[in-house]
């Protein structure tokens, strides 16, 4: 069986909430780190070759056509092969986790007579471990690595070839042959079997349930409703944390360096995060994420992080693995994020923001939680002068760049809020000085009257599309002449073919190489501007054209690359989901996120 690269957008996610698999549309799964997201891979040709670790069920006939989708609502994977013989189906899913974690693969004949091929690859480790194979009973193979231990059960003819397991089977009308994977470790006893058609009723069952609960009813139902499934996908249901991607080095410019290990959960994204889940009615979800952002900031507020590790690990080491090609020849494959130890300002708006949201949406915060706010604002007056890294992680040297003073204004803006609306307790006067004088220093050093538009960083000519950001942290009202000159230079200088770039790459400012695609995020929030400055037909049309680019199962990376018509970097990309959601409400209602965020749901001016 020939392995099939594959691109992107190919891949179907399906996952059990504490880790998560990439199925191509070959029937391939190319990517699994077991037994949760941040482990070594079990799967890796995704990285690789097919010899670092894939599982590919298929008709042997090259010449089939493929047809698949989720079922409405789940995360359950139908994969249709038609050939020459006939049909079957490939249903892939992993069972929400009991002791252990499972993955199974249920092949269904629809029609005639088909044969069907299976190749697994098992390499632990990123591809390094092999791992030693044995029969040890009826329709049971073991295989053993190390600490790990995977289980293989099925009653398909198997045996093993060249390091691998292959088997060959016909498959009529009506039969149907199953395989269940299950992870445990080395030292413990055989994980138990599981009944494949329990399994697949109740996983069924439970993401249904769920997905019915979406509160958010409008004319983009299922792509925010499959949006709001990936998310939950990539939660880590142990601790609430969510992942911003499920993998790691998928290259935001391909054969370029500029490939991140994004299993980790970044504070950044706390807010957007809050709000899309509470405003479509998971409030369970919410109070996970709240919870998990208060433990993972708890202690001193000198070593606050920008991203943490799902269960709030601190050290997320970065190393690089030469043994693995990347993707497409995308060097170097990344594990661990060296920007854990970057200094980015806006991360104390967020939580600041992120616990403010919190509070009005009647997610109970405790008074030690406040304290923390406190802890972390006295710590932020020390230093909000400082130059940062930025929203963007650059690695070309610290700047004084304008959304960093602008998070630090709504971190002090919030607590300000919440002594006045809550009643809580804290210096507000001086907060209040600080807000003034936050918001002054930014409307100086980081506009440039000239062009009438905000930039990238004190001193630069530089435009950025966080700049979209302002109106929706309420900073200044989206009608604002500085904003509408803001937005109109990001459209004529930042957009190519209808999509919005972070910014110019070719300065070579951040310290890497040139070159990636438009980040999805930043189309969002133009949209987002466009709605609150009443361009509603603009902001469908951006919409729309960012819907119709998610591959055929609804899922977005994190860039795209409007001349090659690609998704690009790591996927599928929580940011890129969560932005969807939060335009869709942004649509439906005054009271939209974007407004909640602000603090203006009333129309009220945000005070300077």
């Amino acid at each position: 069986m020939t392995y099939r690269p594959t691109r992107i957008e190919d891949y179907a996610l399906i996952g059990d909430c504490e880790t998560a698999a990439l199925v191509n549309r070959a029937g391939s799964i190319d990517w699994l780190c077991w037994p949760r997201f941040d482990s070594g891979a079990c799967f890796a040709a995704l990285l690789g070759t097919g010899d670092h670790g894939h599982w590919q069920i298929a008709p042997k006939d090259p010449g089939y056509k493929v047809e698949r989708r989720y079922r409405p609502g789940t995360l359950i994977l139908e994969t249709d092969f038609e050939c020459a013989e006939g049909a079957v189906r490939l249903i892939d899913f992993m069972p929400l986790r009991g002791a252990t974690s499972d993955l199974v693969r249920w092949v269904i004949g629809l029609r005639g007579a088909v044969t069907i091929r299976t190749e697994l690859v098992i390499r632990f480790d990123y591809g390094t471990v092999v791992p030693w194979v044995t029969r040890i009973g009826e329709g049971t193979w073991r295989a053993i690595g190390g600490p790990d231990m995977v289980v293989l059960r099925t009653h398909a003819p198997l045996h093993g070839e060249d390091h691998r397991t292959v088997g060959e089977f016909r498959l009529r009308a009506g039969e149907s042959v199953p395989f269940v994977l299950s992870y445990g470790p080395s030292h413990q006893p055989l994980p138990e079997a599981v009944d494949v058609r329990e399994a697949l009723h109740s996983t069924e069952f439970y993401w249904r349930h769920w997905s019915d609960r979406c509160a958010y009813r409008g004319p983009w139902d299922e792509a925010v409703k499959r949006s709001l499934i990936t998310l939950k996908a990539l939660t880590y249901r142990p601790t609430g944390g969510i992942v911003a991607a499920p993998t790691t080095s998928l290259p935001e410019c391909i054969g370029g360096p500029r490939n991140w290990d994004y299993r980790y959960c970044w504070l950044r994204d706390a807010t957007f995060t809050l709000l899309a889940l509470m405003d479509a009615g998971y409030e369970n979800e919410a109070r996970a994420w709240h919870e998990w952002l208060l433990r993972a900031v708890a202690g001193s507020a000198s070593q606050v992080q920008i991203m943490y590790g799902i269960a709030g690990e601190r050290r997320l080491p970065e190393s690089e693995l030469p043994w693995l090609p990347g993707y497409e020849n995308s060097r170097p494959v990344r594990i661990g994020n060296a920007a854990h130890r970057q200094l980015q300002l806006d991360i104390y708006g967020e939580v600041m923001d992120a616990l403010h949201q919190a509070r009005h949406l009647g997610l109970v915060c405790s008074e030690a939680g406040w304290d923390v706010e406190c802890e972390l604002l006295r710590h932020l007056e020390t230093l909000w002068t400082e130059p940062d890294e930025g929203i963007w992680e650059v690695r070309g040297g610290a700047r004084h760049f304008t959304l960093s003073k602008v998070a630090a204004w709504v971190a002090f803006d919030r607590a300000i809020r919440s002594v006045e609306e809550f009643g809580m307790a804290g210096p507000v006067d001086r907060w209040r000085a600080l807000r003034r004088m936050i918001h002054e220093e930014v409307c100086t050093k980081g506009y440039d009257p000239e062009r009438n538009t905000f930039v990238q960083s004190y001193g630069s000519k530089a435009l950025d599309a966080s700049l979209l950001l302002l109106p929706l942290m309420g900073f200044l009202p989206a009608d604002d002449p500085r904003i509408r000159g803001t937005v109109a230079a990001i459209e004529r200088e930042l957009m190519e073919d209808g999509f919005v770039l972070r910014y110019r790459t070719e300065e070579g400012r951040d310290g890497l190489p040139p070159g990636e695609g438009a980040f999805l995020a930043c189309s969002f929030w133009l949209a987002d501007n466009y709605i609150l400055q009443g361009r509603l037909r603009d902001a469908e049309e951006l919409y729309e054209r960012l819907l119709s680019i998610r591959n055929d199962v609804g899922l977005l990376a994190e860039e795209y690359d409007p001349r090659t018509g690609r998704q690009l970097g790591n996927f599928p990309q929580a940011f890129s989901h969560l932005a969807l959601v939060d335009t869709a409400h942004n649509f439906m209602r005054l009271e939209s996120p974007a407004r909640q965020r602000a603090g203006v749901a009333a129309g009220k001016p945000p005070a300077a």
